[in-house]
């Protein structure tokens, strides 16, 4: 199996379109380069395991931040919002597998989905694990893992069944040492998970137009305060701010990939004042959009520490009020130099 590269690209509902693997063995590898690319919030269906081989790196998974230093490793369940940068400006890489249960459970009449696959994927309390060597089972976990990645790649005749029997023994160490200890999530963290996959949606379906956060919040049926509550609560970032950097990564892909006119790109992401699209993107990436695709020369790291902060430095360095963000909230996309822009 050849290592796919990644590029998480999501639909409206922040769920990831990739496909890993295909119907007849649903699993796919890759080689993260975290200096190259960070991974952007997304949730897919399939379970996410991953071993880091250099460096380290954050993993957020919805309010939580977690490190991962070389050696250690982590595991995403099922339908789970998360995204993962490297710390500062060092180097991170990481071999990750996205496969469906599945691979491992097969039909759902099965014992091995009954009694194994069920349970960790009904586990709520269960969104994600941070992988210790000196665990003696997260040891086992972190093996399994790098042995079935590299079955995969070296794709020996047979490969498919060596990596089935692997992450079958992975899901056995996993579900054998979960279940009934962890504090299961509240009735109102499930319900804020729901509502950010929403607002979310809303967000990268309608991007390359004008919103406003009374629109934001109108989508996931809750009013203005609690949507900026539901966003600090869940990815530790505002609506404002989380809107801004989809723009931006968005113009990032549309410029690496395409030969469109930097205004075009501009506008396709939202923005019409192509000096506020100049200005924010040299904040972000360190150079301007014309840099950034001839040379190639940016740094993504400074975007996503400065987007990605914890809930609780967030609320240290930004309290505005939701009064406040009403008032920001008149904002246009295509808002001139007299105007506010802040969507």
């Amino acid at each position: 199996m050849a290592l796919a590269e990644c590029n998480a690209k999501v639909d409206a509902t922040g769920r990831e379109l990739a496909e890993h693997g295909n119907t007849g063995f649903p699993i796919a590898c890759y080689h993260d380069d975290l200096m190259k690319d960070t991974v952007p919030w997304h949730w897919h269906d399939e379970l996410e395991v991953a071993v880091v081989t250099e460096g380290e790196a954050v993993i957020a998974v919805d309010s939580e931040r977690f490190r991962a230093r070389a050696g250690e490793g982590f595991f995403i369940n099922s339908g789970v919002l998360h995204s993962c940068w490297n710390v500062d400006t060092s180097a991170c890489f990481f071999h990750s597998m996205v496969f469906h249960p599945r691979l491992v459970g097969g039909s759902i009449d099965s014992v091995y989905w009954t009694d194994y696959l069920q349970p960790l994927l009904d586990d709520k309390s269960l969104k994600s694990m941070i992988l210790k060597p000196e665990v003696s089972y997260h040891q086992a976990v972190l093996e399994l893992a790098e042995q079935a990645w590299q079955s995969c790649v070296r794709e020996k005749p047979g490969y498919e069944f060596e990596v089935r029997n692997i992450l079958s023994q992975l899901i056995f160490q996993i579900s054998g040492h979960v279940g009934g200890t962890a504090r299961h999530p509240s009735a109102k963290a499930l319900r804020d998970d729901v509502r950010i996959k929403q607002m979310l949606q809303y967000i990268h379906s309608h991007y390359h137009e004008d919103i406003s956060l009374a629109q934001i919040a109108k989508s996931a049926s809750v009013s203005e305060s609690e949507c900026l509550r539901c966003f600090r609560n869940t990815i530790g970032t505002t609506p404002v701010q989380y809107l801004k950097s989809y723009r931006l990564q968005r113009a990032a892909g549309l410029l690496k990939n395409t030969a469109e006119k930097i205004v075009d790109v501009g506008v396709q992401c939202g923005f019409q004042d192509m000096s506020y699209f100049a200005k924010l993107f040299r904040e972000v990436y360190g150079c301007s959009p014309t840099e950034f695709r001839e040379v190639g020369r940016y740094s993504s790291t400074e975007f996503w520490k400065a987007d990605r902060c914890s809930p609780a430095e967030f609320r240290e360095s930004d309290g505005d009020s939701a009064n406040e963000y009403r008032e920001k909230a008149s904002i246009s996309a295509g808002a001139g130099r007299n105007k506010t822009e802040n969507f």
